[in-house]
């Protein structure tokens, strides 16, 4: 019974290692496919008005002050900001107030009256009568945004015909901690390549910013009971939206040039990172029970949505199955096929580890390297030891954060653990090339 318990674990979790390993690759299998991930260089005048919506929740100041900077340096012609704050909140109100005064006619405050996560105070700003762009962008407090980001966008939109916008977003402390390196090669790998390939399947997981929607998608229509705004109920709401939008046979359009990523943070503590982790595997655990994804046109299309959204799950099992099975290999009397088919799961594993390696090198160079602002982060030989050596405690991390989100969901514990932002990637200047090559 051991013996085929073995075969079978072993047998699934090669497969689905090796198919995320593939999909990790998607953007560097040929150089076209690498620049067909980047956003089109704009032609002509700008068409279409935006309005960003920046939500703020016990924030320091001088984090959202930078972020609130960096987005008036847009140089698109057509934009406003709302910042989002909670009546429960008056301190971070007092920032969004006091930021509101820079540029009265460009920056609005909303203050959600009920505010329990990110999504009430998006929908309370889509209630407010404050949002007048054809086109909905959100960011996060300590996000630092590229001035010509909005100008690819609107591009992108009118070229592409698209509904739904994806942009870059690029973690850059890798220099931090240890799981800070991983963290960042995470989102390398993330918008990069596999938002890219869901994109091209018609199934996608948006980013929760840097994402920009079509108002009309997202605003309650009359007499209508489909859902409008973000879902409430739901610890994903990025995920939530992509999904619905997906298997609405909306048209999703990513793109990612490493000079116009929003720059952000990875969590400054252990503590932080491992309670984020649980909020996003828990809300794609809400997002797969809610089946909205059934909706989706073909067979394959749906397969790839309970691959995706279960993938916090089968990384937990992968991360509990490697160490397991090489032990059973060396240690239980079983025979030697089984033996040797219970150290499968961990080939892919190596395999990754190696790309992972070839990823640092371009992304140190691409953000880090000699022709960069920033000389005093680079990627040095210490990393690629990190890298190295931290596999199997990352792997820990993620499967204690799968476990917990299970736990919570089945508890009915759905409350919003925020994530402290401590400015650990303002002193990281932006790179002017977007030259990848893995």
């Amino acid at each position: 019974m051991l013996a085929v318990a073995v075969l079978v674990v072993s047998i699934v979790l090669f497969a689905m290692a090796f198919a995320t390993l593939w999909w990790m690759m998607h953007a560097w299998r040929t150089p076209e496919t690498l620049a067909s991930t980047s956003f089109a260089k704009p032609v002509g005048e700008t068409g279409l008005s935006f309005t960003l919506l920046l939500p703020i929740r016990h924030e320091r100041q001088d984090v959202v002050e930078n972020t609130v900077q960096k987005m008036l340096e847009s140089s698109h012609d057509k934009f406003e900001i709302v910042i989002i704050t909670g009546a429960d909140d008056p301190e971070t109100t007092g920032i969004a107030e006091r930021l509101a005064t820079i540029d009265p006619d460009r920056i609005t405050t909303v203050i959600d009256p009920a505010p329990r996560n990110k999504s009430t105070g998006l929908n309370s700003a889509l209630l407010s009568g404050k949002c007048h762009g054809d086109v909905i962008g959100v960011f996060d407090a300590e996000d630092v945004v590229h001035p010509d980001l909005l100008t690819h966008v609107d591009h992108a939109f009118r070229s592409e015909n698209a509904d739904v916008v994806q942009g870059g977003v690029q973690l850059l402390n890798f220099y931090s901690s240890w799981y800070s390196l991983r963290n960042c090669l995470e989102y390398f790998f993330w918008f990069r390549s596999r938002l890219h390939l869901q994109a091209e399947k018609g199934f996608i997981t948006l980013g929760g910013n840097t994402v920009f929607v079509k108002r009309e998608l997202l605003e309650p229509k009359r007499g209508s009971s489909e859902q409008w705004g973000w879902d409430e109920t739901c610890l994903a709401e990025d995920c939530e939206l992509g999904v619905r939008l997906s298997s609405a046979g909306k048209k999703v359009v990513v793109a990612y040039s490493p000079e116009m990523v929003t720059r952000e943070e990875t969590p400054d503590t252990i503590t932080s990172f491992v309670k984020q982790r649980t909020r996003w595997n828990q809300g794609f655990l809400q997002v797969y029970r809610k089946g909205t994804w059934k909706r989706l046109p073909t067979n394959r299309q749906r397969w790839l949505a309970r691959f995706t959204l279960s993938t916090p799950f089968y990384q937990a099992a992968s991360g509990l199955a490697v160490p397991i099975g090489i032990a059973i290999g060396v240690f239980v009397k079983v025979p030697m096929v089984i033996a040797m088919i219970s150290w499968m799961p961990a080939i892919p594993a190596f395999l990754v580890l190696a790309f992972e390696v070839a990823a640092l090198r371009d992304f140190g160079k691409e953000y880090f390297g000699k022709d960069r602002a920033d000389q005093t982060h680079r990627v040095r030989g210490i990393h690629y030891l990190k890298l190295i050596v931290s596999m199997p405690f990352f792997q820990i991390l993620l499967m204690f954060a799968a476990l917990r989100a299970v736990w919570r969901e089945l508890r009915g514990r759905t409350n919003w653990e925020l994530t402290e932002h401590v400015g650990a990637h303002l002193n990281v200047a932006a790179s002017t090339s977007a030259t990848t090559s893995v």
